[in-house]
């Protein structure tokens, strides 16, 4: 295992060096694709991988990688040639992981609580693993899409265990009151329906109780759960071949020294133990663990300005670029590329967007900085692009992926052209048609407004 495979791949190669990924330059990054720009280390992704399949060796697995966290095609590409599968939650991340590793078709499962007919058949025709079904209504649907395929559909119910997981209400999904998953004590009413209708295979069951768990307890406290349900179906003659785990395994983004290897084989002991006699295969849905700390956003400082007591460093990177601190109030350690003599003082880092709630930092002590200075965003490989928008119509950041000391350009930066392209106007003759219309229809509403009015 590489020596950094459990800390962040962003490092300063020598004293007073320029910040690196690997063994690149993010000055030298800057220069060549500018600002804001996200930078990701495939070397740490693939290392990420690996201690998932190295420490559930002993048992049949799959790792099916959360595409939400970061959908980049080439990042799919990657993960798929280590033998990942993938964790979908719409049909545009089916097409993505079809046009990223269409080999790849056979190892995804769909989760999700609003999935459509139309989605349901592009997934059956492509061949997917299993639907993660969240409700009786979906599976009927499912079975009713299945009949008019004459394909046979493989699911597995996603229950609720109603386990309590610490972590920001936002992404917290395993209580009965929140909308995901069917109650695990109505389960094997339903499973015992579906196994009357022959276009259903009940394939497996479903776990997810929340996203940035940081204990292993809370997983094992739900996989005991499902198990006792497996071994119920069992005695009744429904063999599960497969239990899915779902993902949300945590990282410390406070500390670069957070310990990858020790957190996975905590984990996976914790998944065993749970499923002690199932002897069916563990699917896994780990998202953010693979990828957050192999990413940072790249920015430049505009301006650093006072207003009275108060110090802001005005960046070009903005909370449409990275949403999570606006969102969830996130924490992400910020630093500068090239640090500067000095001693550091307390700011606010903000974005251009016009919005009070355009912040990366309130209060964070930096070392000093100036403009034209760049500073990373630390741990932004998850849930930074994939939740970015063109928010004040500014184009999204172009995405660079280092492997060893190559960086490869995997998403040019939006054009204003690009924003621009799939809007349209009227043609000035039907513009004066419309202007007609609104007066012929104002006229007409004044002729029946009530008098006195």
């Amino acid at each position: 295992m590489a020596q950094h495979s459990s800390a962040r791949p962003f490092h300063h190669p020598q004293p007073g060096s320029a910040l690196a990924c690997g063994a690149v330059s993010l000055e030298a990054l800057a220069r060549r694709y500018g600002t804001p720009l996200y930078v990701y280390s495939a070397d740490h992704m693939v290392e990420r991988l690996a201690l998932f399949q190295q420490a559930l060796a002993g048992r049949e697995h799959l790792v099916c990688y959360a595409v939400k966290a970061n959908s980049a095609l080439a990042i799919l590409n990657l993960l798929a040639g280590r033998g990942a599968g993938f964790d979908i939650v719409s049909g545009g991340e089916l097409e993505r992981v079809l046009a990223a590793a269409p080999e790849a078709a056979g190892r995804v499962v769909f989760s999700g609580v609003g999935k459509t007919a139309a989605e349901i058949d592009r997934a059956l025709t492509a061949g997917i693993l299993e639907f993660n079904v969240e409700s009786e209504a979906e599976l009927d649907l499912l079975a009713a899409r299945a009949r008019k395929l004459k394909m046979r559909a493989r699911f597995a119910l996603r229950v609720n265990p109603d386990v309590f997981a610490e972590t920001h209400p936002y992404i917290s999904t395993g209580l009965r009151e929140h909308k995901f998953g069917i109650g695990i004590r109505r389960a094997p009413a339903i499973y015992k329906r579906a196994a009357r209708n022959r276009w259903l295979e009940a394939h497996g069951v479903s776990v997810h109780i929340g996203s940035q768990i940081r204990s292993a307890e809370p997983f094992g406290a739900a996989l005991e759960r499902v198990n006792k349900l497996v071994q119920q179906l069992r005695r009744q003659g429904i063999v599960l071949k497969t239990v899915d785990a779902g993902g949300g395994l945590g990282i410390d983004y406070h500390d670069g020294s957070f310990d990858a290897e020790a957190k996975a084989a905590e984990y996976a002991a914790a998944l065993e133990r749970a499923l002690s006699g199932f002897e069916g295969r563990l699917l896994l849905e780990p998202g953010r663990f693979l990828v957050a700390q192999a990413g940072a956003l790249v920015t430049r400082v505009l301006y650093v300005k006072q207003n009275g007591k108060k110090t802001f460093v005005v960046t070009d990177a903005a909370m449409n670029d990275l949403i999570r601190p606006a969102l969830y109030q996130a924490w992400h350690e910020i630093v500068p590329v090239r640090p500067r003599a000095g001693k550091a003082r307390i700011v606010d880092v903000v974005g251009p967007v016009c919005e009070s709630g355009d912040f990366f930092a309130r209060d964070r002590k930096l070392q000093p900085v100036e403009p034209g200075d760049l500073l990373a965003l630390l741990d932004a490989g998850a849930y930074g692009m994939a939740q970015s928008s063109n928010y004040n119509t500014r184009p999204r950041p172009a995405e660079v992926l280092v492997e060893g000391a190559k960086p490869r350009l995997i998403r040019r930066r939006e054009t204003l052209a690009d924003l621009l392209a799939p809007e349209w106007m009227p043609a000035k003759a039907d513009s004066a048609a419309i202007e007609r219309r609104r007066l012929s229809a104002l006229a007409l509403s004044a002729r029946r407004r009530p008098l006195g009015v």
